[in-house]
């Protein structure tokens, strides 16, 4: 009993990712800093698809430095659809459910994109936004309740990461002000260092994250954080509870 309590496990043996959906990816390959080739992008696919994910989100950077037009990504997102689900088929596998989506640097490109309705929203009601780790943008909060007074409902990309957010009550005032949060899975196994990790637990273990995603940029980073044994029981019991 002691033993099962002690033990590290990793997402890969727990079973966890079972049923669950991928919440944030850049599996969409070519658009971002993320999958560079389609073939990259089919393996990332068919890793999910034998961990048990059911739906992916694809969610392909959206800023200033990476203008990604919507047209544009909904054209690469068939392409790639279409050429996952004809693979999958061939081995006699059932396909994930693919949805394209995208993340939101919070930025005068948003705000114009907003003002345009011009958006690839996450289930409809909510946009996948993120600000640079480092420092937030000017009137950050300002920008927030604008998405909220456009009807929809802002999804924060990755919050454990923001290093300018260093008070926990600065995450339950965001949280207060209507602010969904999308956990990266790899800050529990210490990918964005011990700090993000500490954070992405407490916030957990808190009941703050309504989805949780891979932020899967590279083939070989997403099965090695899946295979790393560091998951307690208690943080594993927390992720059903999304």
């Amino acid at each position: 009993m002691f033993d099962f309590l002690r033990r590290k496990y990793s997402f890969e043996e727990s079973g966890i990712l079972k049923g669950s959906q991928d919440s944030h990816s850049h599996v969409l390959w070519g658009v971002d800093d993320g999958i560079s080739n389609h073939e990259e992008s089919l393996q990332v696919l068919e890793y999910e698809e034998k961990q048990g994910v059911e739906r992916l989100f694809c969610t392909p950077h959206i800023m200033e430095d990476v203008p990604n037009m919507t047209g544009d990504l909904r054209a690469r997102f068939e392409e790639l659809k279409n050429e996952y689900e004809s693979e999958a088929l061939k081995r006699g596998a059932k396909p994930l459910e693919m949805v394209l989506a995208a993340e939101y640097m919070i930025d005068p490109l948003f705000e114009k994109r907003l003002a345009q309705r011009d958006l690839l929203t996450w289930d409809e009601r909510y946009i996948l936004v993120e600000t640079s780790t480092v420092t937030a943008p000017f009137g950050l909060k300002k920008a927030l309740r604008e998405i909220m007074l456009a009807g929809y409902i802002p999804l924060l990309a990755h919050p454990e990461r923001y290093k300018y957010i260093t008070d926990f009550d600065e995450y339950y005032e965001l949280y207060e002000l209507g602010v969904q949060f999308q956990l990266n899975l790899p800050s529990l196994v210490g990918r964005y260092g011990e700090t993000a990790r500490m954070k992405a637990e407490r916030l957990l273990m808190d009941g703050m994250y309504m989805a949780y995603g891979s932020d899967c940029h590279r083939v070989p980073a997403i099965k090695q954080q899946y295979a790393t044994r560091c998951l307690s029981v208690d943080i594993l019991e927390k992720l059903k509870e999304i």
